[in-house]
């Protein structure tokens, strides 16, 4: 018996865990003639009064007394990490609105005239093109040629596609970055209100936020919204003012901005040399769905 209810798995510490309680139903009978039972499952918020939040929002409270047996679950299967390579990276392309694409059969050319970034002027190739691996990086190296950009390719990390394209002369571009995701109400809420003043400035489906002293921008965020996914990009503070929560309170700006747009699944890139920048996106629920990196096209 733990604090009051019957079961030795339930007590103050499942508070915050997902569980399922079996309860008595004062008044009623079981199917059998004797006492009846009833099962909630949900996130525990409260205890002593025990208080399971369900999937569709309903707050169920139970008294102590009447819990039977209950115990702690695992949470449920996040939607978002099931979520292909294909379909997370095919966000990118809206991070810049001056984002230009085409096609090479399944694989994107990706060009920027204002951006610099590799992620704005590489192809992406998560999936096999649809035609001969060789006859793609011919169109590709075309492309770029046209462009008059260096020809790079956006892989995933470690995927039979990485190998193949190296087995055939690509070489590695450097470059890793881990692709994260959470949701954005649970983000929003670990990240807190803004602990100073930020200001945010949005056109359409882009957004700035900024942090100013003496009008100069010592910490900055951009975001973009692409349907129901908000994506961070673009994240900087100025070294003489870091570690002071600015970085947080940007980040909080454009993740409350994006509920406002109505996204419900926050996505970034981070480097995986990055650790504090990778230490922040934890904090707020952020959690790796895949690797990227860069390979250059053979010769």
């Amino acid at each position: 018996m733990s604090d009051g209810s019957r079961s030795p798995y339930l007590g103050p510490h499942v508070v915050g865990q997902r569980v399922v309680v079996r309860r008595l139903v004062p008044g009623a009978t079981g199917p059998t003639g004797g006492p009846a039972f009833t099962d909630v499952l949900g996130e525990c918020v409260a205890w002593d009064p025990c208080v399971v939040v369900t999937a569709t929002g309903e707050r169920v409270e139970i008294p102590l007394d009447l819990i039977v047996s209950g115990k702690p679950v695992p949470p449920r299967p996040s939607v978002r990490l099931r979520a292909s390579v294909a379909e997370c990276e095919s966000h990118v392309a809206g991070l810049w609105s001056s984002a230009e694409t085409a096609a090479i059969g399944a694989w994107q050319v990706r060009s920027s005239r204002t951006v610099g970034r590799k992620r704005a002027n590489s192809c992406l190739a998560v999936v096999d093109p649809g035609l001969p691996l060789s006859e793609a990086l011919d169109a590709v190296g075309a492309a770029y040629d046209a462009l008059g950009k260096p020809a790079l390719l956006h892989v995933e990390a470690d995927s039979d596609l990485e190998g193949a394209l190296l087995a055939l002369g690509c070489t590695p571009a450097g470059g890793e970055a881990d692709f994260l995701l959470a949701g954005v109400t649970r983000a929003l809420r670990a990240a807190g209100r803004p602990s100073v003043a930020v200001d945010l400035s949005a056109s359409g489906a882009h957004a700035i936020a900024e942090v100013s002293s003496a009008c100069d921008a010592i910490a900055e965020a951009a975001a973009s919204i692409d349907g129901d996914w908000i994506g961070i990009h673009d994240l900087l503070v100025d070294p003489s003012h870091r570690r002071r929560g600015l970085a947080r309170s940007v980040v909080a700006s454009l993740l409350e901005w994006g509920v406002e747009q109505g996204a419900s699944t926050a996505w970034l890139h981070v480097e995986t040399d990055n650790a504090a920048a990778r230490a922040l996106y934890s904090s707020l629920g952020f959690v790796e769905h895949h690797r990227m990196r860069y390979i250059a096209l053979p010769g």
